[in-house]
């Protein structure tokens, strides 16, 4: 039976929770995941829990925020003046939003707090700084 390694196509069905238990993101009642090994479509403990696994396997892991998606960094987290902002904007916590760097990239943030005259806004991963357990199974390789 041969067992994934990089540059392999693999379609796998997962579980993630956080360390309290709860279910953040599964492939179940979907689809599986496709990804081609060590191509950074995934973050990379996720990656590399999938290198060596064989069709049917099943496993469990737990990731480090370095192996997913890195440190909460608190330089990413800024308040910004309200006059800043659109006039129609309605602000509520967890309102993701957009807006152009400075090179134009795109920058994608959520607004984690409000008043009249601030909004706080943050541009980490959602779970970054998190630890994250993945429950995999794996069902195709290519």
């Amino acid at each position: 039976m041969s067992q994934a390694e990089d540059g392999n196509t693999v379609k796998i069905h997962y579980t993630g929770t956080l360390e309290d238990g709860s279910q953040f993101d599964s492939s179940e009642g979907r689809d599986p995941l496709e990804f081609t090994i060590g191509s950074g479509q995934v973050v990379p403990g996720f990656d590399a829990a999938c290198q060596g696994m064989a069709v049917g396997e099943k496993k469990s892991v737990t990731l480090s925020p370095e192996e997913a998606y890195g440190e909460h960094n608190p330089e990413m987290v800024a308040e910004v003046d309200r006059a800043m902002m659109p006039d129609d904007l309605v602000p509520e916590i967890g309102l993701p939003m957009h807006a152009s760097g400075p090179n134009g990239e795109m920058l994608n943030f959520v607004i984690i707090e409000f008043d009249d005259e601030k909004i706080t806004v943050d541009g980490n991963a959602p779970l970054a700084g998190k630890r994250l357990t993945f429950d995999i199974e794996m069902v195709e390789i290519s």
